[in-house]
């Protein structure tokens, strides 16, 4: 990426006050895991905790938290080396590796009970990058070869039952066993086709990871063959956003646009194609990911919040600031302006801090929220207090990691 030259004073002022706001919310939030979410009784972390940081100890445990509380604590050891985070990723693993990995027929499960008895057995193939992409993260912070030789398993199995050699691409699900379903979905919400952009969006993501620890000229290729399949079927080549759905032939199968998957797809592309050090593709990323951020800003509402999702058939807006688009926003902006030099994306990063400042960041209970609505034809925000505040998909991830992205990107600046 290009840091722009930063020679005016106020600037650089700024960006020392966000990294302290940054710096301290970071902490804030990996000590609200650490203190509500530890299971003592069944071993692991609670599967459900809701707004009131009420734990519901009979929930099931997904392989989705669970892998991105590894990853999570994993980068934040690497990053700082305090000793508490270590403790917990490694308390993340040691319940990943026996209660979600499917000894005998290899994969993770999707979910397990309570106790961490097998429930759901389905193979999904978001699930096993996440693994994947905490395993290496967990492998920088141990160094242990048996954690490497895990994630070069999980890509393997990727690699034999998932990717259509026909089409190229990832087919989303599969049963205990590796044959395809009928239900593809990773949920209720989401359209029952073989191949998604989320699904292909955190292949490419696990992919990078692995590649940082594990060099090897296939999945190098593969890495290529996954940003190639971003510029040539999901992102819209007028609009740039991403279509979420394909059949197996790759035909469209969705209108509804997400801005948060549009954010966080433009630096991640952009830091998949830096990893492999391909230049001629490195260059026609940055200048897509670019475009990607003006597209995802037009989910920007006037507060500087970001709306979840627009169906572009119908203009139906999905008005909610769920907490994970906010997150993405503040890297995928800071991004955009390192690449592009455009004030306009840095005084954006700015906004979404503010945001969540003021609607996001929980000062009561701690964490994050899920996220606050606009009630119709009224500036009066509601929280979405009836979500939960730790489960199957709420984590500390994506706001943990846009932290992470934050301190380092303006450390690199500043030291400049």
């Amino acid at each position: 990426m290009t840091t722009p030259v930063i020679q005016e004073e106020p600037v650089l002022q700024q960006l020392q006050l966000f990294r302290t706001d940054v710096e301290q919310e970071f902490h804030a939030i990996l000590t609200w895991w650490m203190t509500h979410t530890v299971d003592e009784q069944y071993g692991g972390f609670y599967g459900s905790i809701d707004h009131h940081n009420v734990v519901d100890i009979l929930a099931p445990k997904g392989i989705v938290l669970n892998s991105r509380i590894l990853w999570t604590f994993s980068a934040a050891w690497n990053q700082t080396h305090q000793q508490q985070y270590l403790t917990i990723a490694t308390r993340a693993y040691e319940y990943i590796v026996t209660h979600f990995i499917d000894e005998e027929m290899g994969g993770v499960y999707w979910t397990v009970d309570h106790a961490g008895h097998p429930f759901d057995v389905d193979k999904k193939i978001y699930a096993q990058a996440f693994t994947l992409y905490a395993f290496c993260e967990y492998y920088k912070a141990t160094r242990r070869d048996s954690v490497k030789d895990r994630a070069i398993e999980l890509y393997n199995l990727i690699e034999r039952y998932s990717y259509d050699r026909e089409r190229e691409g990832y087919i989303e699900s599969f049963d205990r066993s590796w044959n395809t379903l009928n239900d593809l979905r990773l949920s209720a919400k989401d359209a029952n086709e073989k191949k998604s952009m989320n699904t292909h969006l955190h292949v490419l993501e696990a992919y990078t990871n692995l590649y940082r620890i594990w060099p090897e000229d296939g999945l190098r290729r593969q890495i290529t063959r996954l940003i190639h399949n971003f510029l040539k079927h999901i992102i819209h080549p007028i609009t740039y956003h991403q279509v979420l759905f394909f059949d197996e032939d790759w035909h469209a199968r969705s209108t509804v646009v997400s801005f948060g998957h549009d954010i966080e797809t433009s630096w991640l592309l952009a830091e998949a194609a830096h990893i492999i050090s391909d230049g001629e593709l490195m260059i026609r990323v940055k200048k897509i990911s670019v475009q990607m951020a003006y597209a995802a800003g037009r989910g920007v509402d006037f507060d500087g919040g970001m709306w979840y999702e627009q169906d572009s058939a119908t203009n139906l807006w999905v008005k909610e600031k769920h907490w994970w688009p906010q997150a993405e926003a503040l890297v995928g902006f800071f991004n955009a302006w390192q690449t592009s030099g455009d004030r306009s994306f840095l005084d954006r990063t700015f906004a979404s801090w503010e945001f969540i400042r003021e609607n996001i960041i929980d000062r009561e209970f701690g964490e994050w929220r899920w996220g606050v609505l606009n009630e119709a034809n009224s500036c009066d925000r509601t929280v979405m207090s009836w979500e939960d505040k730790a489960g199957l998909w709420k984590c500390p991830y994506h706001n943990g990691r846009a932290c992470m992205e934050l301190l380092k990107r303006i450390d690199t600046i500043l030291k400049k």
